[in-house]
Formats: C-alpha cells, structure tokens, sequence
C-alpha cells in the first residue's frame, strides 16, 4: 500500500502533519513547519490533488466530511493514519544518515512471518533493501548500520513483534565478505 504517488503521499504526509502541528512546543517551530506544508501544498497540481482525494477516500484512507457551511474537513482513518506513519517511517530511515565510523556490531534481522500476512513480508523486504540490508538467506538480513529503530517502528505498526527478530552483533563467520559487500 506504500507504493503511491507523490501528491497522494504529500496529502497522507500533510494530513499527519497536522497532528504534528498541534503538538509543537515552540511557535517558531509551529510556524516553520506551516510554512513547510504551506509550500509543499503549493506544488500540487489541482487535477491530481482531487483525483487523488477520491482515490484515498476510496481506499477508506481518508474521509470527507461536508460542514454546515458547505465546506470540505479531510480527516485520515485509523488506516489512513498507519500509512502515513508507514510513509513518514519509510521517509526518514531511507534518508537516515549512516556514521563515518563504523561501530563495529553487525544489525542481523530475521523473520518467519506467516503467509497470510504476505503483505507485510513484502513491505518489510523493501524496507530492507531500501535501506541496503545485504540479503543472506531468504528472510535473513545484515548491516552494519544502526537501523534498528526505523524497522523496530515498522514492526510495532503492523504488529509483527512475534515474526521479526531484530540482532546486535558483534561478529558473523562470513565478515570479510560481508566487509567488501558494504564497502563497494
């Protein structure tokens, strides 16, 4: 479900945002990211705004609601609000900035997740080689990258904390490969 086009993301992205708003501490920073969403709404074109609007209401990621006054409220579902967090977790992980200096331990990430929730294995696979994980078995992944957090949180959203082991390692038998792997 994550594969969307760019205005339908800025719109689940925006509609979150505005959850993000109403928690900010600081007005500078409440201002700042108004100006960020005002900006990025700017961008949209009209046609594919509303196409998009329909499609994600469709998919019941989102809800019209008509006021009283004749005008539109955009609110995100309960699902709609998971996908956002999907896209927002996928935004920032893949945009995570890698140490200079290695810390030495090694990121293993196993799963075992059943076939009727195929869907997540396969969202999670491209978390994974989105965030250049090197593939050793089927459901086996390595990094030397401190990626836990980011795939931690995805993990949480679709409640696969039983299928999902994530490893901090400090040595693999196969390293010098797996040394030259990360290092091309």
């Amino acid at each position: 479900m994550h594969k969307m086009g760019p205005v339908k993301r800025k719109i689940l992205l925006a509609l979150l945002g505005g959850v993000a708003l109403g928690f900010s501490q600081n007005p500078r920073q409440y201002y700042k990211n108004l100006r960020l969403i005002k900006n990025e709404w700017k961008k949209i074109n009209q046609q594919a705004f509303i196409r998009s609007i329909r499609r994600l209401a469709k998919e019941k990621l989102l809800e019209e609601k008509i006021l009283p006054d004749g005008s539109y409220k955009l609110i995100l579902t309960a699902k709609g609000k998971r996908e956002a967090k999907i896209l927002e977790i996928l935004g920032n992980s893949i945009n995570f900035k890698i140490p200079k200096r290695w810390d030495g331990k090694w990121r293993v990430v196993l799963f075992d997740i059943p076939e009727k929730d195929r869907v997540f294995r396969d969202i999670l696979r491209e978390h994974l080689h989105n965030l250049k994980f090197a593939k050793l078995q089927r459901s086996v992944f390595v990094s030397p990258h401190p990626f836990e957090k980011p795939i931690a949180e995805l993990i949480e959203i679709y409640s696969a904390q039983p299928y999902v082991r994530i490893i901090t390692a400090e040595k693999i038998d196969n390293e010098t490969s797996m040394k030259k792997y990360f290092s091309k």
